[in-house]
This record gives C-alpha cells, sequence and structure tokens, in this order.
C-alpha cells in the first residue's frame, strides 16, 4: 500500500483525492501538512479500520487507514484518528483514548465536513446520531450500517444475524 507525508501539497492533494470526497480533500492536507502526519494507508485489517500512533523518538505523528473503505468511510475513520491526534497534543497521555476529551475533538473536527457537500442524506443523518455519544464508527452498527450501502465491493460472505434465517445454524 502507500504512505504519504513529506509531500508537495499539489502532489498531496492528488494522492489522497482517490481516497475521499473530493470537497475534503484541502482540508485533510492542511491538516496532514500542520501536523506532519506520516498517513499510510494499510492493507485491511479486521481488527480496525484505522489507527494514531503518537511521535516516538522522533518519528513523527502516524495514522494508518485501510485501504479497501469507501470514500465516505475513509474520511470518517481518518477524521476520527485525527481527533486522536488533537487529543494527544492537548493531553499526551493524560485521558481515555475515547473519553470526553477525544469525544470533544471529533465532534469538532467533523463539524467542517457536514457543511460541505460531501455526505449522501442518509450518512448525514446516520452521522449526527452517531455524535450523540461518538465511538469508533464500526462499533455504531446503525453508522457501519449506513456506510456499508457505498461499499463499492458487496461481501457476500458477511451476514449479519438478523439476516440469518431462524432456526438456521451458523458458525462464529
Amino acid at each position: 500500500c502507500k504512505s504519504f507525508y513529506y509531500m508537495h501539497r499539489e502532489h498531496l492533494e492528488n494522492a489522497i483525492k482517490r481516497f475521499i470526497p473530493e470537497a475534503s480533500v484541502p482540508l485533510i492536507a492542511s491538516w496532514i501538512q500542520e501536523h506532519n502526519v506520516h498517513l499510510h494507508i494499510s492493507e485491511k485489517r479486521n481488527t480496525k479500520l484505522g489507527d494514531y500512533r503518537a511521535p516516538y523518538k522522533g518519528s513523527t505523528h502516524r495514522i494508518s487507514i485501510n485501504h479497501d473503505l469507501n470514500p465516505f468511510d475513509f474520511l470518517i475513520t481518518l477524521v476520527h484518528e485525527f481527533a486522536h491526534l488533537s487529543t494527544w497534543i492537548k493531553h499526551r497521555h493524560q485521558v481515555s483514548p475515547h473519553g470526553n476529551e477525544w469525544k470533544n475533538e471529533y465532534k469538532q473536527l467533523i463539524q467542517p465536513f457536514m457543511q460541505l457537500p460531501i455526505f449522501p442524506e442518509d450518512v448525514k443523518v446516520a452521522l449526527r446520531k452517531h455524535f450523540v455519544n461518538p465511538s469508533a464508527s464500526c462499533s455504531d452498527i446503525h453508522l457501519q450500517r449506513v456506510l456499508n450501502q457505498y461499499n463499492k465491493k458487496k461481501d457476500e460472505a458477511i451476514t449479519t444475524v438478523e439476516r440469518i434465517p431462524m432456526g438456521a445454524y451458523f458458525k462464529l
């Protein structure tokens, strides 16, 4: 997969625009440059959609996002990780990773994107509900179901519990 850091602004915007909605590119590129973020587009991980790593021994902030997310899911996950970065800058390791400080940062950082013509109405509605008490988007089943509708590849192997017929056997 790819990593983006130390790039000229125009090259950075061109590199990231295939992953996120076009209207979000300038703001995301400015955040990457402002905070000197090493953005890594990773292989699919089953346990997480993204990850933030604070600077350590001279390294920069690192954010990784799974490559297979649709543009809306990718952007929401990226903002989630930037909320971790922002929380770390303000509080270092003194607060809970998904505590109130992080929730407030996440709500604040998503606001500019909610004002732009980025999200379809069903995603906006799900996001508004999500931000009453935000967490990882993948743990918000309603938001994740809405976002999954915008996936290019529909993975037939994934079946939700409510779609399994009554009395059927399944293996978990």
